[in-house]
């Protein structure tokens, strides 16, 4: 029994320490709660304060497109709001953590509800939410509809694949061609246009995104493979580019590159070395350059598909875009993917405008027979002084010249070496007339054109390639004098 007691005692006696111990654990973890309350908040407002010229929407990084600032100022509404519950919350989580901390005598209430506060945590927040929903919608309403038919836009396209952009700009006639998933050849068509349809013809792809600034810009926004995104942090753009279902998105760039660094060089921070192992070399501010990025995680080279984005002057983009070789006429135009004809409507207006050329270079001269021009496009049947109908648009032109000059021609024929002499002279004789035929028939007078056939004794190519042969079979013009 006396043991029983002794066991009885140094338990009550264990059991009082162990409050006590815990009562002061209690109460020191109170009191560093509230300090870590005061300091975390401080970090908190203070790293804002400190950071907040690196974030998009503060300091130099306000928004560079038109929309932008709209974005920008309902993150801003929704930072105001989540700020306060952000602080409320906090202070309330530790302040109530001190204040109700343990202590000897106190016992907990309990209380089921309170009608009034559940009505105020219930109002308070719908209030809010409504006003930001609202102006969310108004702000979406405003930067994600369609271009009307009345607008004025540039339409350009992106394609997203693993890893990388392909990027496709429409021509002179500001249209982008038809595309086919069926036709894509990763080596000599990655985007699968349709060489029949002619607004490819002059659409052309680019390594970089140069834009004019001040221009409504339509992006057309797909994807080969996986799910990419089309990013423009500095231009709040964001859009999936989704396989098979085509996106897009509307902006307007009101800043170009350079104005976007000029806002950045007023700034210290920016007023460093680029390479800090170039002390000397280009600042920071001046090395910036607006990016293009996939916002999605699409892949181990995921990092890879940034490009450099341009935002110029509506002068310096003519000046590139001019610049910047045509697809099709670089990659397809007479190969075996080439599905048109001989002579295009551009090609015509090309020679149109060479023919003119050297028509005038010639009349300039003291003795304009000295020149030989060379019709390009007068084509005949094989062995044949048959012209061919593709030939009537360079010879139109010549009448076009003939009448607007008042010439008189010198028509020659010329062929390669196949077959004999005598037969060359009399197909080239024939070729010749057969052209001088064809003016007189759109009005040119006979006294104004002599023809004659050289056959195969003029070449200016070699006869033992089908391309110099080619190139030996032609009909040449000479101006014999100019009637005025």
């Amino acid at each position: 029994m006396t043991i029983l007691l002794i066991l009885g005692i140094v338990l009550l006696i264990g059991i009082r320490g162990y409050e006590e111990v815990e009562t002061r654990s209690t109460q020191s973890q109170a009191y560093w709660l509230v300090v870590f309350m005061v300091v975390f908040l401080s970090l908190t407002v203070v790293s804002a304060w400190w950071y907040k010229d690196v974030m998009l929407g503060y300091g130099p990084h306000e928004a560079a497109s038109e929309h932008g600032g709209a974005i920008d100022s309902l993150f801003n509404m929704t930072l105001f709001f989540t700020g306060i519950v952000y602080v409320a919350t906090h202070i309330a989580l530790f302040w109530f953590a001190y204040k109700y901390r343990k202590r000897e005598g106190r016992k907990a209430k309990f209380f089921s509800h309170d009608g009034k506060l559940e009505a105020i945590w219930t109002a308070v927040p719908a209030v809010v939410m409504v006003i930001l929903v609202t102006q969310g919608l108004v702000v979406w309403n405003d930067v994600m509809p369609d271009v009307g038919p009345d607008d004025e836009y540039m339409e350009i396209e992106a394609t997203g694949y693993q890893w990388a952009w392909d990027l496709r700009y429409p021509g002179a006639d500001g249209l982008l061609g038809t595309r086919d998933f069926r036709e894509i050849d990763l080596g000599s068509n990655p985007l699968g246009q349709v060489w029949s349809d002619e607004k490819n013809i002059d659409d052309f792809h680019a390594s970089e995104l140069v834009l004019p600034v001040n221009t409504k810009i339509r992006v057309r926004i797909t994807s080969k493979d996986v799910l990419h995104n089309f990013y423009l942090p500095h231009f709040r753009v964001k859009m999936d580019a989704i396989p098979g279902l085509p996106t897009y998105f509307i902006f307007t760039p009101i800043k170009t590159t350079q104005e976007y660094r000029d806002g950045l060089s007023l700034y210290p921070e920016w007023q460093v070395p680029a390479d800090p192992a170039e002390p000397k070399g280009p600042q920071k501010w001046e090395m910036f350059d607006f990016e293009l990025a996939c916002a999605e995680l699409c892949g181990t080279g995921h990092w890879t598909m940034m490009k450099k984005v341009k935002i110029v002057s509506q002068e310096e983009y003519e000046v590139w875009a001019a610049e910047q070789p045509s697809y099709y006429k670089s990659n397809i135009r007479g190969t075996e993917e080439d599905p048109m004809g001989r002579l295009l409507a551009y090609e015509v207006a090309e020679r149109s405008a060479e023919l003119t050329y050297d028509v005038e270079s010639a009349i300039i001269l003291d003795d304009p027979s000295e020149v030989s021009i060379k019709l390009e496009n007068v084509f005949f049947e094989t062995g044949s002084a048959t012209l061919e109908a593709d030939s009537k648009f360079e010879l139109d032109h010549v009448v076009k010249m003939v009448k607007e000059y008042d010439l008189s021609l010198q028509i020659s024929g010329h062929t390669d070496n196949t077959g004999n002499t005598g037969s060359n002279v009399i197909l080239s004789d024939a070729r010749a007339k057969s052209v001088s035929d064809y003016l007189i028939g759109k009005g040119i007078s006979s006294s104004q054109l002599e023809t004659i056939g050289y056959g195969d004794v003029r070449p200016v190519d070699t006869n033992e390639t089908a391309e110099g042969r080619q190139n030996n079979r032609r009909i040449e013009l000479r101006i014999t004098s100019q009637n005025i």
